[in-house]
C-alpha cells in the first residue's frame, strides 16, 4: 500500500501485513518448486567456485597461466602426455593441450570471467532500461515517441554484428571483461524498457498513483516511491532469463575471437581452441562446454521458478519439478496466515472502539 494513499485517511489495510503476507507468499511458492531449488543449489555452487577461485587453484598448487611444455608430447602436436589429458594428482582435470597450462585452473577462472559478464551486462540493461521506460511512459506524447522509436531501433539491430563491430575496434588496452559487459548491456536493453513502459502505462492508472498525484508529489518522486515497488516483479523475472543469455553471448563473442582475450581465461574463449582437439583430447572440448551447458540451465530454470512465482498467474513453462501442490499448499497457508492477521487486527480495532466507548 503505498504512502500517499495512507495519508489520504482511507480505510486501508495494514501495509507490512500486506508487505510481509507478500513476501511469503513469494518464498513459500518458490521453495515449493524442486526444480527450482535444484537450479538455486547449482547456481550458488557456481558463483562460490567463481569467487573461490584463487583458493581452489591455491589447494591444488597450479595458476591458469603458467606453460608447462614438459606435459605434452611436442612430436604429436601438443598432445597432453599421459591418459585422460594428462589427468594427474597435480593436475586434476588435466593440462592444456600445446601450451600445458592446468585445466581445472582455466575452468574455474573462467567461471568467474562467464559469470562477471553476463551479470555485468544484466546490470547496465536494466538500469537503462528501467531509466527508458519510466521516461516514456511519464513523459509527453512527443517523448513517448522518441524513446519507443528509439527503443525499436535499438532492438531492430542485431546483437552478434553490432557487438563484433564495437569489440573490433576498441583497443586490446581496454580491459576486455569490462568491454564486453558494456558493449552487451548497451546494446540489448530494448525488451527491459519496452517491459518497463508497458508496467508503468498500467501502473499509472491505479488508485494510489492517483492520489499520489493528488497529493502534490512530483513526477520523479512518484515513479522511485509508487511505480519502481510496481515494476520489481517483471524486471527481476527478465533480468532473471538475461543472465543465461548473456553467458551465451558472451561465450559466442569469445568463440568468435572478438570477446575475453588470452591468457584470460574465458569458457567460450576455450571452447574457441577446443575445435580441433575434441578426438586427441575430449575433456578439454568437454568441459568447458558442460559447464556452460549447466550454467545457462540452471539460470533459466531458475529464472523460471521466480517468474512463476512472483506471478502465480503465469503457469511454469516446466513439465517437472514444478511443485504445483505444493505451491497450492504453499497459497493456502499464506491465505491463511493473511486471514489471521486481519482477524487479529479486525479485534484489536474493536477492542479499542470499546475502549473508547467505555
Amino acid at each position: 500500500m503505498s504512502e500517499a494513499l495512507v495519508a489520504s485517511s482511507a480505510p486501508v489495510t495494514d501495509p507490512s501485513v500486506t508487505g510481509a503476507s507478500g513476501a511469503r507468499q513469494f518464498w513459500r511458492r518458490l521453495l515449493a518448486q524442486r526444480a527450482a531449488l535444484v537450479a538455486a543449489t547449482v547456481v550458488a555452487l557456481l558463483v562460490l567456485v567463481a569467487i573461490a577461485a584463487p583458493l581452489l587453484t591455491a589447494i591444488e598448487g597450479q595458476d591458469p597461466t603458467t606453460y608447462h611444455p614438459s606435459l605434452v608430447d611436442s612430436a604429436r602436436g601438443g598432445v597432453p602426455v599421459g591418459s585422460f589429458g594428462g589427468l594427474s594428482a597435480d593436475h586434476w582435470l588435466g593440462v592444456e593441450p600445446q601450451t600445458g597450462r592446468d585445466l581445472f585452473a582455466r575452468l574455474v577462472y573462467g567461471a568467474r570471467v562467464s559469470l562477471g559478464v553476463a551479470l555485468g551486462a544484466t546490470v547496465v540493461q536494466v538500469l537503462i532500461g528501467i531509466v527508458v521506460g519510466i521516461a516514456a511512459a511519464l513523459g509527453t506524447r512527443w517523448v513517448d515517441q522518441l524513446l519507443s522509436r528509439f527503443t525499436e531501433i535499438i532492438l531492430a539491430m542485431p546483437l552478434m554484428i553490432m557487438s563484433l563491430a564495437l569489440l573490433a575496434i576498441v583497443p586490446s588496452s581496454f580491459p576486455r571483461p569490462l568491454l564486453v559487459a558494456l558493449v552487451i548491456g548497451l546494446i540489448a536493453w530494448g525488451n527491459v524498457a519496452k517491459i518497463t513502459r508497458a508496467q508503468t502505462l498500467t501502473l499509472k492508472g491505479l488508485d494510489y498513483v492517483a492520489a499520489a498525484r493528488l497529493s502534490g508529489w512530483g513526477t520523479w518522486r512518484i515513479a522511485r516511491r509508487e511505480l519502481l515497488p510496481g515494476l520489481a516483479a517483471p524486471v527481476i523475472t527478465y533480468a532473471a532469463l538475461l543472465v543465461p543469455m548473456n553467458i551465451s553471448v558472451e561465450a559466442a563473442l569469445s568463440f568468435l575471437g572478438v570477446g575475453v582475450k588470452p591468457p584470460t581465461p574465458s569458457w567460450g574463449q576455450m571452447l574457441t581452441a577446443a575445435d580441433v582437439w575434441y578426438q586427441a583430447a575430449p575433456q578439454y572440448l568437454l568441459l568447458p562446454a558442460g559447464a556452460l551447458f549447466v550454467t545457462v540451465l540452471a539460470l533459466t530454470v531458475l529464472g523460471d521458478g521466480i517468474r512463476t512465482a512472483l506471478d502465480p498467474r503465469a503457469a511454469s513453462r516446466l513439465s517437472i519439478g514444478t511443485g504445483r501442490r505444493r505451491e497450492a499448499r504453499a497459497d493456502a497457508d499464506t491465505a491463511a496466515d493473511g486471514n489471521a492477521a486481519a482477524g487479529a487486527s479486525a479485534g484489536a480495532d474493536a477492542s479499542g472502539r470499546k475502549e473508547e466507548r467505555a
